[in-house]
This record gives structure tokens, sequence and C-alpha cells, in this order.
């Protein structure tokens, strides 16, 4: 039987590992253990890890800040088990997930797999239209979290696990921000294992509670994606500019309210017609005016905020050559 060494870095989240470490104890699948590794919080969880220490087999550890890369692999370094998995304090984990990992493993062996991520029913209308924007066929290419995705599955670690043997052999992160999972990914990849895509281990991921958090953490992603390819030139794709150009598209479009009648219509067709596709598709997938309302606020968010991040990164970078 194998046992999963489950490992959480926290940064002032207290509430947040509560809510994880209640849903980890409704797991069906119970050879597991739980690392929470504090990362130099002022809020820590100290207490309410010792509230579950007769329920889980849970140890905590306090360390200085490093960011959530280095303190996985401070979680790595101590985990007992033979599979480790990462998940990223704002998850819910549903009670079938570990019964889905080892089932999936014992059918098809992954050295590194990731799992998607859901919006839970009692989520906030704007933790679900976050969830929407960030699956949606009409931000995302509504590849995320699916087997159609192109090329090699690379894992995210908000939802992540990898065998002790990967870990023995990469080290873990060499990064701590800034698109760490995205490299460990890639050099997982190079160091000739095998990753994949387990469906049913999804978890449902809070993600942030308003639109404000959302951009800074959108705007933060399209920096780490220049960032990584530092690293690794050849992982930047041309799919990754699709938010630079939409930003692009839409300031171009406000501005020629003032200078163009005829652009600024043929710009209120193409995002007319955008927002309306947003608008019915989220409508069917969640079944909530509300909540498809707030999925248009959420995509033009997203791919604004990751859009900005990304050409002031790739100014950044100019800059220092």
């Amino acid at each position: 039987m194998v046992k999963y060494s489950i490992v959480i870095p926290v940064y002032n989240r207290p509430k947040e590992i509560e809510e994880l470490l209640e849903s980890l104890t409704l797991q069906d699948y119970t050879h597991f253990e739980v690392l929470i590794v504090e990362d130099g919080s002022t809020a820590t969880c100290e207490d309410i890890a010792a509230n579950y220490s007769d329920r889980l087999d849970l140890r905590y550890y306090f360390k200085k800040n490093s960011g959530q890369g280095f303190s996985r692999n401070y979680g790595f370094e101590r985990a007992r088990g033979d599979y480790f998995i990462v998940f990223d304090s704002d998850c819910l984990i549903p009670p079938h997930y570990l019964r889905a990992v080892d089932t999936a493993l014992s059918y098809q062996w992954l050295d590194a797999y990731g799992g998607p991520d859901r919006a839970d029913s009692s989520f906030t209308t704007v933790q679900k239209a976050i969830s929407y924007s960030m699956t949606s066929l009409f931000t995302t290419g509504g590849i995320r979290g699916r087997k159609n995705h192109v090329g090699t599955f690379h894992p995210r670690s908000f939802n992540m696990g990898i065998s002790r043997a990967v870990y023995e052999k990469t080290k873990g992160y060499i990064i701590t921000r800034m698109g760490e999972d995205i490299e460990f990914s890639i050099r997982i990849i190079e160091h000739g294992f095998s990753t994949g895509l387990i469906e049913n281990a999804f978890v449902y991921h809070k993600r942030r509670t308003s639109l404000s958090q959302f951009y800074k953490q959108l705007h933060f992603f399209g920096r780490a994606r220049i960032n990584i390819s530092r690293y690794y030139p050849k992982e930047l794709k041309p799919v990754h500019t699709f938010p630079a150009f939409f930003t692009l598209a839409l300031g171009t479009y406000l501005i020629s309210g003032l200078l163009s009648p005829a652009l600024f219509y043929l710009g209120s067709v193409a995002f007319g017609t955008y927002t309306l596709l947003l608008f019915f598709d989220a409508l069917v997938q969640n079944r909530s005016l509300s909540v498809a309302l707030m999925s248009i606020a959420a995509a033009f968010t997203q791919l604004t905020a990751y859009g900005i991040g990304f050409m002031s990164e790739s100014v950044r970078k100019l800059r220092r050559k």
C-alpha cells in the first residue's frame, strides 16, 4: 500500500488551513501523512494544526519565510511517504481524491501528475466566476485540467504529486516564486520522468475572494511566464502572448472612441460578441445569472492582468540585456 505525504505550504491563512484539514479527515483512503510548512507567517495555524493531530497523521513546522517553492522542498525533505502530494492552502479536497490517485497510479504509473480544479457549491459568486474564467474555452482555451491539452502535460503545484524518485533526482524546486512550478515541471520532464493528468483527482480551489486580488495574482502569473523564459526560452509559445494582444486590442478600442468612429464600431462588435459568448457559456455552465455576469468581469480581469504583467516583465527583460 502506497503511503502519501501531503505537503502544504501556508502563509498567513489559518482559516483556509482549517477548512483544508477538515476535508482531509474525510478521505476514504487513509494511508497518508500531512506536513504543514508555515512559511514565516505572522498569523500562524499552529493551534489549528494541533486540533487535528488526533484525527490526522500530521506534523507542523514553522520556518523563516522563503516562498512557496522552497517551503515545499522543506516538506519533501521531511516526508516519510512513497509519493509526495502538494496542495495550495486555499484548496478543499473531495473525499475520493486519494483513492482516485491511488487507483490511477496502479493502473498507469506516473512519476508526476497534476489534477484539475473546480468550484464548490459553497464558493461565493466571485470565486465561482474566477473558477469559470480560469477554465473557460474563451479564456484559457478550455484545456486546463483536461486530457486534450497540447503536448506533454505539465503539472501545477496547486494540485500536484511526485514520486520520491522525482524528488531525489531533481532536488525539488530551484526557484521559489515567479513560475516555480512551471520550471519544476519542465525539469521533471527533461529528466525523463513520466507526467500526466489524473482527471478525477480534482480539488475545489478557492483562489481569490475579490477581483482586485485576482488581478494581482494574474499580473504575477504574466510576469512569471517571462521569468520562466529566462531559463527555458523555447517554452515561451505564441499562445502565451494572447492576453497581451487582447489587452492591446482593448486599449486601442477604448482610445478609438475618441479618434475613429469606424474603428470604435468594429471594436464594439468584436468585444460585444466576445462578452455575449462569455455570458451565455458561463450561464450554461453555472446556471446562475449572477455568476454569468460576474464571469464577464473575471475574464476581462484575467486577460488584462496577465497581459499587463507579461508586457511589463518583457520590458524589464529587454532592459537587462
